[in-house]
């Protein structure tokens, strides 16, 4: 698997771009977050077209260059179906000054958690995970048949970081909830899974479970 991530935005945002292998010339592309012009430059330098563009949740620093690449590309965009409104009204919901103006989309995709995507030569689940944002999702990129020692890779926008989880004092947050998705991630997926944070740097799931203060009082694995 090629994964290429690029931190953008004034809040420093991973936005990633997964293809199966470094030669191939299909790709998705996960919470386009600012930066539009960067982006869309990568994907010419590197000859790919896109098969889709993957939300993770709607805030801005997540969706702020959606608009743009969707247009230049005309590939679909999958929103969390909770937070369509959000996507459609971006700038609602900015509530800061100097943030923006960032361009609304209408979702051509909606996603709750239980669909099996098959995008770009990826099998991709679908998982609800929220707590961050009420409709987060997390997509579980499954590993290649061919290379079973390639971890699965959880796509997990802000649900869980390097020593640290999702805030959850914005609206729509639960603090509860949150510890809950992470636990459901836990308890389905191998500690050598590969979580790509929707920001600071990529980390596996083991890793956290061993040493994140934040996830040290739920119950060990069955």
């Amino acid at each position: 698997m090629d994964i290429r991530g690029f931190t953008v935005g004034p809040v420093q945002e991973n936005t990633y771009l997964l293809r199966r292998d470094a030669e191939a010339t299909s790709g998705v592309l996960v919470d386009p977050g600012d930066e539009a012009e960067r982006l869309l430059g990568t994907l010419s330098e590197l000859g790919v077209t896109l098969d889709a563009i993957l939300l993770t949740h709607t805030h801005f620093d997540h969706v702020g260059a959606v608009a743009p690449v969707a247009t230049a590309t005309g590939v679909p965009v999958y929103c969390p179906e909770l937070e369509v409104d959000r996507l459609a009204n971006i700038m609602e919901h900015v509530r800061w000054e100097g943030i923006g103006p960032f361009d609304s989309w209408d979702a051509e995709e909606t996603v709750a958690g239980g669909e099996h995507l098959h995008l770009a030569g990826f099998h991709i689940d679908v998982l609800f995970t929220p707590g961050h944002s009420p409709g987060h999702v997390t997509y579980a990129f499954a590993p290649d048949p061919a290379h079973p020692e390639i971890p699965t890779v959880l796509a997990a926008g802000d649900v869980l970081f390097q020593n640290s989880i999702g805030r959850t004092d914005l609206p729509g947050g639960d603090h509860a909830t949150l510890l809950a998705s992470i636990a459901g991630l836990l308890e389905r997926f191998e500690p050598e899974t590969v979580v790509l944070p929707g920001h600071m740097g990529t980390t596996t799931l083991g890793a956290e479970r061993a040493s994140n203060p934040f996830l040290q009082d739920l119950p060990a694995a069955s």
